[in-house]
Order: C-alpha cells, then structure tokens, then sequence
C-alpha cells in the first residue's frame, strides 16, 4: 500500500472514530437523562411514574429487538445511513411527549420510537464500524477510544437537561433533547456511509439474520456472553431509569441525583478506553467477569450504607468507571470469535439479551416503587444477577480458528 493511500486510511478511520464518538455521546447521551424526567412529568403533566417507567423499559426492549435488524443492515449497507434514521427515529420519540404529554404518548414516543433511535444510532453500530475500518491488532483499542468519546454526551446532557427542566419545565427540556437528535443526521454521513470493502463471506443481511442467530447462539461461549450480558442491561436500566428517584426517597437533594448521573458519565470516559485497551491484551470475557464483580460489589456496598452524599458520589464514580466498558469487551469478543463480517447482527443478537435484562431492570423497579413505595426490596436482586453473570463469563473458554458465521443474504 502506498504511503497516500496510508495516510488516507487512517484519516479515514479517525474522523469516523470522532464522527461515532458524537453521535453515540448524542444518542446515549439522551437515554441517560430520561430519569431525571420521572419526577418532573409526573408533577407538570400529570405522567404517572408506573407509565415513564414502563415507558422507559420499553424503550429498552425495542432497543434490543431493533439492534440486531439495524445490525445486519449496517453491516449490508453502511453504518451510517442506518444511523442517521436513527437519529429521525430519535426526533419523534423526544418530541412527540414534549408536544403532547400524556401516558400514552410517553409510551409511544420514549417507548418505541426513541428505542428504535439508539438501535440504529447508538454504540452498537458506530463500534461495528470502527472495527471493520480498524486493523485487527489496534482494534480493541480503537473502540474504546470511540466509546470513550462517546461517554463524554452522557455525561454533558445530564446537567444540561437538569438545566433545562428547571428552566423551562420537561416538556421543554424534550424539546431540547429532540433538538439534539437532529445533529446525529448529518454527522453520521462520515461513519462507513457506504459499505466497506470486505474479504470472505458477504454480509448476512436481514434475510440471513435468523439462521445467523441461530447459529451464533448454538456457540456455547457466544451463549455464555449473551447470558451474562443480560446482567448488564438489568442492572444499568434500573439505574438510569430509578436511581435519582431512590435518592430522593433517601432524603437527599434532588440536586445528587444529577450529580450522580454526571459522574457516571465522566467516569465512563476513562473507563471505557481503559476496558478497551485492556481488550488487546487480556482475554475479553475474564474482562468482563471483573467488570460485573466490581459493578455487584459496588451496588451491595451502596444497598447497606447509610445515605449520604459522598458516599453516592463514590458509587456513581465507581459504577461509571465499568458503566459501558462491557461494550468494547463484547464486541472485541465477538469479532475474535467470529471476524468482524458481521459484527453489526452479532453484537445486536448478543444485545437482545442485554435488553431483554433492561426491560425485566427499569420494569421491575416501577412496579416494585408502585406497589411498596421504596426500592429496598431490588437491591439483592442486583446483587444475585451480578454474580451470575461473572460466572458465566468467567466460564467462556477463549476461541479457536473459527469462520465468521454469515450467510448469503
């Protein structure tokens, strides 16, 4: 390869990274903020809190059956078309509440449309690209870096939105994350707008997607990961979705529960490039058992203390160093397992799972709060899925010479 043709590579490879690092700190940036909305809606619009929970563990199923659909067809036709629907998809479901708040709008709009839009606009396939551009040795490393970048929106739009609720209410703070969405369009344009060159298989596409997962999940270590990635979606949504309202029930300023979603954010910066780079060198699934070791450790220590408000920080500075490091660990297990062809579908059959837990976690929660008023009774439940889940990754043996999986599509 010449020396222009390697200096336009790695152009190439860099602005995507800048380019998917904005629009993952867009698209996940705005699904962070959505529990700091619970309380507010409920006080100005008459939202009941059962509805934006339930809306919210909606929200994480679609995602997770969006997410392979939107996989394979990134992965047939380019990343970043697919993302910028999302980012449509994104507009209507934060707009549609902010314009016509009610119960089943909420639903509809946070629920649906907006699972949609980080299904098509979120990490997942802005990593897949990243590593199809990146060479196999650096890959890892690579996706960190774009993950990380990709922290730095939820920790921004936390306090932005916290401003903007105060400011002007939560329909107007919708508007504003609608508003937000909207740059997520232009600025996929230079994520793999079209499909890159491969060698080997081409890529599954939609009509090769369900022998695809079949096929994936009768690997007994892609089950094991899949299995374990199930702990990850639980345990976050019911973070992101109930944690500022189990502070304020604890008797803290509703102020904390901002600040803890913030410094989760700002944590998951470092956390994320380290969990990425530590993805070349170790093997992914020992990774990803400590990770879910340190998260499970981190909730039992948060369940039995006392409230207070430095000891909340310490959790969400903790929680947020491993807040989104399983995702580059899974996806550089994936792509060493089966090639990087289809990395797209086979991240989001490995996230269905991931998303089935967020449901069961953000869906829990609002029943259990609806029904006892507190949260106490969810703690050991964290605590037991955690543990399970390093378990199952911790029995994931390391691959062999493997194919990729696709098949013609």
């Amino acid at each position: 390869m010449s020396q222009d043709a390697v200096h336009s590579a790695k152009r190439i490879l860099w602005v995507a990274i800048i380019a998917a690092a904005a629009t993952s700190s867009l698209a996940m940036g705005i699904r962070q903020t959505f529990g700091l909305l619970l309380l507010p809606l409920a006080a100005e619009n008459g939202i009941a809190p059962w509805a934006f929970g339930l809306a919210v563990a909606l929200h994480n199923l679609t995602w997770g059956l969006g997410q392979p659909v939107s996989g394979a067809m990134a992965d047939k036709h380019g990343s970043g078309r697919v993302m910028a629907m999302g980012g449509v998809f994104y507009l209507i479901g934060c707009g549609l509440p902010a314009l016509f708040p009610s119960n089943a709008t909420v639903m509809i709009g946070i629920g649906v449309f907006s699972g949609f839009g980080v299904a098509c606009a979120g990490t997942g396939l802005a990593l897949a690209a990243i590593g199809r551009l990146a060479p196999p040795e650096k890959r890892g490393e690579y996706i960190g870096i774009a993950s990380a970048g990709g922290s730095l929106g939820q920790a921004a739009m936390v306090p932005l939105t916290f401003s903007a609720i105060g400011g002007f209410g939560a329909a107007g703070a919708l508007i504003m994350l609608a508003a937000s969405a909207v740059l997520i369009i232009p600025l996929a344009r230079n994520i793999e707008w079209r499909p890159a060159p491969r060698s080997g298989p081409p890529a599954a596409g939609l009509s090769g997607l369900p022998a695809l997962a079949r096929r994936s999940l009768a690997d007994r270590d892609f089950a094991l990961l899949t299995g374990g990635f199930f702990a990850c979606g639980f345990q976050l949504a019911f973070l992101t979705t109930h944690l500022p309202s189990h502070i304020a029930l604890c008797g803290q300023p509703a102020a904390l529960g901002m600040v803890a979603m913030t410094m989760i954010g700002l944590f998951n910066i470092p956390g994320s490039w380290f969990c990425g780079w530590l993805s070349s060198r170790i093997k992914p699934e020992t990774g990803l058992g400590w990770i879910y070791l340190v998260r499970t450790l981190a909730i039992a220590g948060f369940a039995v203390a006392a409230p207070s408000e430095w000891g909340t920080i310490l959790f969400a500075a903790v929680m947020g160093f491993v807040w989104l490091g399983t995702v580059p660990l899974t996806s550089a297990a994936i792509a060493r397992r089966f090639g990087v062809g289809d990395l797209g579908a086979l991240y989001g059959v490995c996230f269905f799972s991931h998303q089935i837990g967020g449901f069961l976690g953000a869906g829990s929660g609002a029943v259990l709060m609806a029904w006892t008023g507190s949260y106490a009774a969810f703690w050991p439940v964290m605590i037991v899925v955690g543990l399970t889940a390093s378990v199952l990754n911790w029995m994931a043996k390391a691959p062999g010479a493997r194919g990729t999986l696709a098949t013609a599509g």
